[in-house]
């Protein structure tokens, strides 16, 4: 447990002087092979992605790093990213794969260009934990918090997820900056963070009312009130505790990441005006993606995609007639109510104070969970969080509960991915009764999973 009054500033990550007893421990004991290893996990991938491509019809290479580097490309010929098809993300991230788009020439060179985007996310899953490393640092030894480290940095599907060249790596960075900022009490800089990753990607915005929540007049002071981990009881009315609420702190937060988010978007359409707010945010609002989609809106919103393209080619056909709603009425529309009931109100309220760092993994969970579109590139913003919560999950306290949560959310993607397999590859109607079951079976697999990390986060787990 952290004392609350010696972390109001950084904390340096404790020794762990103890001779190592085993080869894991001497494994663990230094930071280097830990490190090395991650590094040489991502580049196995990366070089057997390069033979897959060359090999292959089926590329290692996800479709997301070909719009990425497409829009880079625009980007580097004074064009827009927006040029590119498909491309739905901030300016920033083409700027930052501007080397995918030099050539020289020389097939070694370019190839190296073009998987430098690759490289970039790879290295930021590195710096994602290294980060991890130093906040579980401040409530257990070093060689311990690089253990927990390791289940993102030795995850074959992080490795794999990033190397194919998915963005996420990037947000995890973010991601726990945010939180280690939040928790070292460095107000401002976690308030410049916050805004950054809004503008990155829209689902951070969620951890804005738990970090409110957490930073409560006491939690910030460095009296001996507060020292002492005793809350004061709440007294006078209702309108006295709501002015009580609004401190310094949660002022200042709130105004720079709102600044932070204004200014960036501000700077972004005066560069490239209307299609950055519609391809970049609104997009989100309307969208209708259903390949590769593990939420049980998968059905609706083929049907619904199925629909726009008939509609589309065919203005005389009547909207919504395969759907399996009236067409008056588009389910997928409000999917984000009880979504954002949940992670950004009602868990937050229950555990943000007790346990933050487990309460942004409840939102993130419960944000995917029940999110209308959910890839398995969506799992890595729950797993970024993942280490910080099981050193005191009820999970490794009861390992016959851990199994069994692992043993149901694999076999529940593994029930989804065979019918996914016979829909999008062998090109059968899978959809009914097969897809739609095996969306609800993994849709319930991880309420459950939801359930018990929120009863954890609601016990507290010693981070302040």
């Amino acid at each position: 447990m952290v004392n609350p009054s010696s972390s109001a500033g950084p904390v340096s990550p404790a020794k762990d002087t103890s001779p190592p007893t085993s080869a894991i421990s001497s494994f663990f004991h230094r930071p280097a092979p830990l490190y090395i290893a991650s590094a040489l996990l991502r580049l196995a991938f990366l070089l057997y992605g390069l033979w897959q491509d060359a090999h292959s019809p089926v590329k290692y290479t996800d479709i997301d790093y070909l719009v990425f580097t497409d829009a880079a490309r625009f980007v580097s010929r004074g064009g827009s990213p927006y040029n590119r098809e498909t491309y739905r993300y901030t300016p920033i991230l083409a700027w930052l794969l501007l080397p995918t788009a030099q050539t020289t020439g020389f097939r070694f060179i370019d190839t190296a260009l073009f998987s430098s985007g690759k490289v970039l996310f790879a290295v930021a899953d590195l710096v994602a934990g290294w980060l991890l490393e130093r906040v579980l640092a401040r409530s257990m030894p070093a060689a311990t918090a690089r253990k927990y480290a390791a289940i993102w940095l030795l995850n074959p599907m992080v490795a794999t997820i990033s190397t194919r060249g998915s963005s996420e790596g990037l947000l995890g960075v973010l991601v726990v900056a945010l939180l280690s900022a939040v928790l070292a009490r460095r107000v401002t800089l976690a308030a410049l963070l916050l805004g950054f990753s809004v503008h990155f990607k829209i689902y951070p915005f969620i951890y804005a009312p738990a970090i409110v929540w957490w930073m409560d007049r006491e939690r910030m002071s460095s009296s001996p009130a507060a020292s002492s981990g005793k809350k004061p009881a709440s007294r006078g009315s209702w309108i006295s505790r709501a002015v009580g609420f609004v401190t310094p702190e949660r002022l200042q937060f709130g105004i720079i990441s709102l600044v932070t988010f204004a200014a960036l978007n501000l700077a972004m359409y005066a560069i490239y005006g209307y299609p950055f707010l519609t391809h970049t945010y609104l997009h989100h609002v309307i969208r209708i993606d259903h390949r590769h989609n593990f939420s049980p809106y998968n059905t609706q919103l083929y049907f619904a995609s199925a629909v726009a393209a008939n509609v589309t080619t065919n203005p005389a056909t009547t909207s919504g007639s395969s759907s399996l709603f009236p067409s008056s009425f588009r389910v997928e529309s409000i999917a984000f109510l009880p979504q954002l009931l949940l992670s950004c109100v009602l868990i937050p309220l229950a555990a943000a104070k007790r346990d933050l760092p487990t309460t942004m993994l409840a939102q993130t969970f419960a944000f995917v969970t029940f999110n209308k579109v959910c890839t398995s590139q969506y799992f890595l913003w729950y797993l970024i969080l993942l280490p910080l919560y099981l050193p005191r999950s009820s999970f490794l306290r009861q390992p016959k509960l851990g199994r069994a949560a692992l043993i149901r959310w694999v076999l529940g993607q593994a029930l989804w991915l065979h019918q996914g397999y016979r829909l999008e590859f062998l090109g059968r109607s899978a959809f009914l009764p097969g897809l739609f079951s095996a969306s609800l079976v993994f849709f319930g697999v991880n309420c459950w999973i939801l359930g018990v990390i929120v009863e954890d986060a609601g016990r507290g787990s010693g981070f302040e």
